[in-house]
């Protein structure tokens, strides 16, 4: 089956919204948004953005929320405006701000949810878009779990102080901005599917599948009917199951283009990969 001739049941039960989050909810109140307008029974969301943050903010639908480690680990792509406090040259103040390219250490927010302790993060990039006096529109590719609040504050220590003004997340891991969608469309969209035109809908909602091919190793493979019902029932993958092995330590199983399951790499005698999940197209949930 193409990812065009899904049902939208399908898409429903396993697929994910690019959704451009507006300034003032939560991700979480997002998230909870779109599962009671759906009527689904769990969203979830890859990557939280505080209440003022804006942009690209993936919420996986139904069973697609399994899928949440190999989506939220990857880089994330900002550009904000960060207001320093004395108005310095932009050649000095972009070499303050090449200092903190590389691996660098910080301590989450003290309103942060997440443990207070010192962690190491990567920036690969951190520079200025543009300057106008003490307004700095600036772009960074960060690895995930990097506090943007935090990094123009320890700028702001380098010169005399800064903060940020504003923040727009760009991408987040395979979803971009440009292929994000507005709440006023998600609902104008929920709005026709609940009249019975389910078109709007089916075309934002990306099947979950599609978007794991671009964060893990995949193949897909030709097998039997009785090895696709004993890995459709959690056996793990041992030799000869399958002809090519991924070379990624994760990796998804394909039967035609179908998804059997996520598979961890394992040495256990004849067993070479686990299941971390298994999709099972006939347990409906």
């Amino acid at each position: 089956m193409s990812d065009k001739e899904k049902t939208i049941q399908e898409l429903l039960n396993f697929g994910i919204i690019n959704i451009d989050k507006p300034t003032g909810p939560t991700s979480f109140s997002i998230s909870d948004y779109i599962r009671k307008a759906l009527n689904l029974s769990k969203t979830s969301h890859f990557g939280t953005l505080d209440p003022m943050v804006t942009g690209v903010l993936p919420v996986a639908l139904s069973r697609a929320c399994r899928l949440n480690e190999y989506f939220m680990h990857h880089d994330k792509v900002y550009v904000g405006i960060m207001r320093i406090h004395e108005d310095i040259d932009e050649e000095e103040l972009k070499k303050k701000m090449e200092k903190f390219i590389g691996v660098i250490k910080q301590m989450p927010p003290v309103r942060s949810r997440v443990k207070r302790a010192i962690r190491e993060r990567e920036v690969k990039k951190f520079e200025i878009i543009e300057k106008d006096g003490k307004d700095v529109l600036f772009y960074s590719d960060v690895e995930a779990g990097t506090y943007i609040r935090t990094l123009c504050d320890s700028v702001g220590k380098e010169i005399g102080g800064a903060h940020m003004l504003e923040l727009r997340r760009v991408r987040a891991c395979v979803f971009e901005e440009k292929d994000s969608i507005r709440l006023y469309d998600f609902d104008k969209a929920v709005e026709e599917y609940k009249k019975g035109n389910e078109e709007l809908l089916k075309k934002i909602i990306i099947p979950a599948e599609v978007a794991l091919k671009d964060v893990v190793d995949f193949v897909d493979e030709e097998m039997g009917a009785k090895l696709l019902k004993q890995l459709l029932t959690g056996k793990p993958l041992i030799k000869g199951d399958i002809q090519k092995v991924p070379t990624g330590n994760i990796f998804a199983l394909f039967f035609g283009g179908r998804l059997i399951g996520v598979y961890r790499k394992k040495e256990e005698g004849d067993i070479i990969a686990k299941p971390e999940f298994v999709f099972n197209y006939s347990d409906g949930n």
